[in-house]
């Protein structure tokens, strides 16, 4: 298995993320969110060694800057930079070229939580030839807009805590505006961002299947 810290650059500096391929691989997700410490964290490890032992590549990567993760643990971070969607979503544009230019053979598909699921879906609308899939874990799809949803075509998993009632109404929503193949699968017992173990270990057994078939798997 490679695995390798590795440096995207974008028009703002260089975002860091890890890397990993399995010796036999059938496609590779991105797993991204807003913060500075994303790839280290437990539960993203997690979610990653589960893509793993499926045969699944990951690129886990922060949407900030080192500088920005810094500045924002400081308190010092401008208010609207870290989570503004649009920023976001050319961020992860740049990561899935960047993957894309090293994986050409490989499906690519996006794994992105909170305010990084709009990012997902508008990079998927920005990208289609490059995005195969989309699971968006408890997410805010909904801060994506029409005219990005309208632009969707990869098949979209939306994935979402049943006792996270308001996130739970936002994604019914954004399922019954996508014009693509979509799902919806509610974890009844869940709360929000999965934080039970067995809840994550389930979203990531679940995100698995949808990768492994990129959209045709039955979950």
């Amino acid at each position: 298995m490679l695995s390798e810290t590795v440096t995207v650059p974008n028009g703002d500096g260089a975002l860091i993320g890890e890397l990993t391929v399995p010796d036999t691989v059938f496609g590779v997700t991105v797993l991204a969110r807003r913060s500075g410490s994303f790839r280290r964290d437990s539960r993203s490890r997690a979610v990653a060694g589960t893509l793993h032992d499926s045969a699944l590549g990951t690129l886990v990567i922060d949407l900030l800057t080192a500088d920005e993760a810094a500045a924002e643990a400081a308190g010092t971070a401008p208010g609207d930079r870290p989570g503004d969607v649009d920023l976001l979503t050319h961020r992860l544009v740049a990561s899935v070229d960047w993957l894309a230019a090293r994986v050409s053979d490989l499906p690519v598909g996006l794994f992105c939580a909170s305010t990084g699921a709009a990012a997902a879906l508008g990079a998927a609308a920005a990208r289609p030839g490059l995005v195969d899939t989309v699971v968006c874990p408890d997410g805010r799809p909904d801060l994506a807009g029409d005219d990005v949803l309208g632009h969707v075509h990869a098949p979209v998993l939306l994935l979402v805590a049943g006792r996270d009632t308001e996130i739970l109404r936002r994604n019914r929503e954004t399922a019954n505006r996508l014009p693509v193949l979509n799902r919806l699968r509610v974890l009844p017992d869940a709360t929000h961002l999965f934080e039970e173990p067995e809840a994550l270990n389930e979203v990531a057994a679940v995100a698995a299947r949808w990768f492994a078939g990129m959209g045709q798997a039955e979950i």
